[in-house]
């Protein structure tokens, strides 16, 4: 069932918003993106990308690009975005880019899953893209490699760990609005309920959704302070919440009649979002910092760092 005019805010999870608001209030962040994004431009990913992976199309990949269609129709896409496959054995995908973002899939994933569960997969990544994640996430991947651009990009004097810490946070919340994404696109809970069961390792014969399911019971409710604790510190680090997490939080959804209400075309519409994008909220979060990191130590050194490059 398709969707029409669907808006992103009818699946983003409460969670996902408060983390992106408080990414954007850390001081430096704006200061790590626009260093970051002067390292490497999107048109040489996409390059990267198209020089070393499959593009997916009528002739090459045809039952996935089906599949993909289905996801861009239920979520009334404004446009296709490209697709490759690339060749990973890790079950994997991602949606990168910045104002022109494309999705790549592992070869690992479309070797493990099934077509249903590769449907789930792509409407993940679409909802990634409709909810103008990918600029962050692309932000992400660049930060987390930082230490090899050491030499070009002056990093040294950010707060990058406090940005690095902001950002996974974050990452990991989005996550749990594109699994919401993927429930929309495909309509169909259990599919995506069974490929968070493969990504926790449920392969092959015998493995029980509803299992799955009790398990993730007993990972939120047992356990006294110190599992709690214990639990927030073993996600740090880690891009996305354990597959018992997110399948949890899924189900809570659906549980809430919210996910049904969108299906009775009670949601949000397009038409009505603010008229900005994630560049726009960059660019208005950056005006915020801008005055008070002209006169601060870390603006200093990167002055420093300027003069000494240029001499």
């Amino acid at each position: 069932m398709r969707l029409h005019d669907i808006s992103s805010r009818s699946w983003e999870h409460p969670s996902d918003r408060a983390a992106l608001q408080a990414l954007r209030r850390v001081p430096g962040f704006d200061l790590v993106l626009r260093k970051l994004f002067g390292l490497i431009s999107e048109r040489s990913i996409r390059l990267i990308t198209l020089g070393s992976a499959v593009e997916v199309g009528p002739e090459q990949y045809p039952q996935i690009d089906a599949l993909y269609a289905e996801v861009l129709e239920s979520l009334d896409a404004p446009r296709r975005y490209p697709l490759y496959v690339s060749q990973n054995p890790v079950v994997n995908a991602g949606a990168v880019g910045m104002d022109d973002p494309f999705i790549v899939l592992n070869s690992g994933t479309i070797q493990l899953l099934s077509p249903a569960q590769v449907r789930v997969v792509l409407g993940h990544e679409l909802g990634h893209i409709l909810s103008q994640h990918v600029l962050y996430k692309t932000m992400l991947r660049l930060a987390l490699d930082a230490g090899r651009y050491a030499g070009v990009v002056p990093l040294a004097g950010i707060p990058l760990f406090a940005v690095l810490a902001a950002l996974l946070e974050w990452d990991r919340k989005s996550e749990l609005s594109a699994d919401r994404a993927a429930l929309l696109a495909t309509q169909d809970p259990d599919a995506v309920r069974e490929s968070l069961l493969r990504l926790a390792g449920g392969v092959g014969e015998g493995a029980s959704v509803a299992s799955f399911q009790a398990q993730a019971r007993r990972y939120e409710e047992e356990g006294g302070a110190l599992d709690a604790v214990i639990k927030t510190l073993t996600l740090l680090g880690r891009r996305h919440p354990f597959p018992v997490q997110r399948i949890k939080e899924l189900d809570a959804w659906i549980e809430s009649g919210a996910y049904q209400r969108v299906l009775d075309g009670d949601y949000p519409r397009r038409q009505d979002d603010p008229e900005s994008s994630a560049w726009d909220a960059w660019k208005e979060s950056a005006q915020g910092y801008a005055e008070g990191l002209r006169t601060s130590k870390v603006a200093r050194l990167f002055q420093r760092k300027d003069e000494g490059d240029q001499g």
